[in-house]
């Protein structure tokens, strides 16, 4: 074999597990069909929509909060073109990066489209038409995932868009509309209405980012109403989608079962992803993939059916999530060279990185409802934050559930400042099992925002909250 361990994709699952791989001696190759590492995250996903993010927060915050802090403007306006460039700067420092990373650790590339010929034998089909043949002890299919399509919506890359081409507008849309309530829906339509755009959301669920804890998406919803003016049509099933010159025009079903009709220069189609599993020459080696989201079936150690061939990140079961695939691409490589290394799947947070941030690790209320388990609530405003109140950042809270017979701690779920890297306490704490008491008596520095994780662990404990 000329290889331990080929690694099929170089997104956040396949370029850490190549390194993983790298690092424990094993003689690593990565195959990618795009001229740049790095996957959808860092390519079309998670760094360039936090690039737009970030410049929409700074314009959104100088047109509407300066002022409040004695500092005045003039002639605010938006640059388009340099705001994409920027973006597309972090971009080429982040795929930079990993270029660096697989020179350090002697990790071997090629660019094409990696497909099954045998399994362990790859074959790496070129742009322009050539391919060769590699070989390797161990495959890793980490191929992502691309964004849904629906066949009654189709996406024209032009007015109907996907998160991709809104990543590249060239000028802010007048009226933005946003079919899919979900994490990639609110980002993309938080990016634009902080740039003035007027963004209507159409949600087929009854309540916006709905695989949450139902008190966040609630509390979202309101804020984005109020602070950059967002609509919502939760309760509501699209029917079609037609674009006509500069006018595209979405029909939907409200709740009475009315059809109602919204007319807007863009629509972005965000109704979830699905695994990309095409060519890759799957049947050759007896696998198949799932009937809905094309993905891949797997065991406890993230081995397919067909031993030595494994699969990681948005191709199998789970949460389509950049830090859950990088996860699962350390641990396919421990395991490969004979350790036990562990995943709590439970413990994989989610986040929403609109503003306020959205942040959720653990159990839901609903969901600890549906069990039957028996849990205690505390809760802690950020209006009653010395911290938010200073920079105006009060909306939102921090929730914490901890079992009514143990006090440990089995969900928190926050919306407000910073909860994206706030989080990090939480999943922490559940790690090693904390209970509410453990974290209400760490002492936390003041005034901080996770002063406010405090708080709720103490209002859980015994209802003992200082502040609130």
């Amino acid at each position: 074999m000329q290889y331990d361990v080929i690694v099929i994709g170089s997104g956040p699952g396949g370029y850490v597990a190549a390194i993983r791989c790298a690092q424990l001696g094993l003689k690593t190759a990565v195959i990618e069909k795009y001229s740049t590492f790095g996957g959808t995250c860092l390519n079309v996903g998670c760094i360039p929509s936090k690039a737009l993010l970030d410049s929409s927060e700074h314009y959104h915050n100088a047109a509407h909060s300066f002022e409040a802090h004695g500092i005045s403007l003039s002639n605010l306006k938006v640059d388009m073109k340099k705001m994409i460039a920027r973006k597309d700067d972090v971009i080429n420092q982040n795929t930079a990066g990993i270029t660096y990373l697989f020179k350090k650790n002697k990790v071997e590339s090629f660019q094409g489209i990696g497909s099954f010929v045998d399994k362990n034998t790859i074959k790496i089909t070129k742009e322009d038409g050539t391919s060769e043949q590699i070989t390797g002890k161990n495959v890793i299919i980490a191929t992502g995932s691309k964004p849904t399509s629906l066949p009654f919506l189709p996406v024209d890359k032009k007015r109907i868009i996907t998160s991709t081409e809104a990543l590249n507008l060239t000028e802010i849309p007048k009226h933005l509309i946003v079919i899919g309530g979900g994490v990639i829906g609110l980002e993309l339509g938080s990016v634009y209405a902080r740039l003035g755009s007027k963004v209507s959301v159409v949600e087929f669920a009854k309540s916006i980012i709905g695989t949450m804890d139902g008190g966040l998406g609630k509390e979202l919803q309101r804020v984005l109403k109020k602070s950059v003016g967002m609509e919502f049509y939760t309760g509501h099933k699209v029917t079609g989608a037609t674009a006509k010159g500069k006018t595209v025009t979405v029909t939907a079903e409200n709740p009475k079962g009315e059809i109602i009709s919204l007319e807007g220069d863009y629509c972005i189609v965000a109704v979830g992803r699905t695994a990309y599993t095409e060519n890759l020459g799957l049947e050759n080696i007896g696998i198949t993939v799932e009937e809905r989201g094309k993905k891949i079936t797997v065991n406890d150690h993230l081995e397919t059916i067909v031993p030595g061939v494994y699969a990681i990140g948005d191709v199998v079961k789970g949460a389509m999530l950049a830090h859950k695939a990088e996860d699962e691409g350390i641990f396919v490589a421990e395991r490969i060279v004979g350790q036990k290394p562990h995943i709590d799947y439970n413990l994989i947070p989610g986040v929403v990185y609109t503003w306020p941030e959205v942040a959720s690790v653990g159990k839901t209320e609903e969901q600890l409802k549906e069990a039957g388990v028996k849990y205690k609530t505390g809760s802690f405003s950020f209006k009653a934050s010395g911290r938010a109140k200073a920079s105006m950042d009060t909306d939102g809270f921090v929730k914490i559930l901890a079992d009514a017979e143990t006090d440990e701690v089995i969900g928190v779920h926050m919306i407000g400042p910073r909860a994206a890297d706030m989080i990090a306490e939480a999943v922490v704490a559940m790690e090693y099992r904390a209970s509410a008491e453990d974290i209400g008596r760490i002492c936390h520095a003041h005034p901080t925002y996770t002063e406010a994780i405090k708080e709720a662990a103490l209002a859980a404990t015994a209802n003992r909250a200082i502040h609130a």
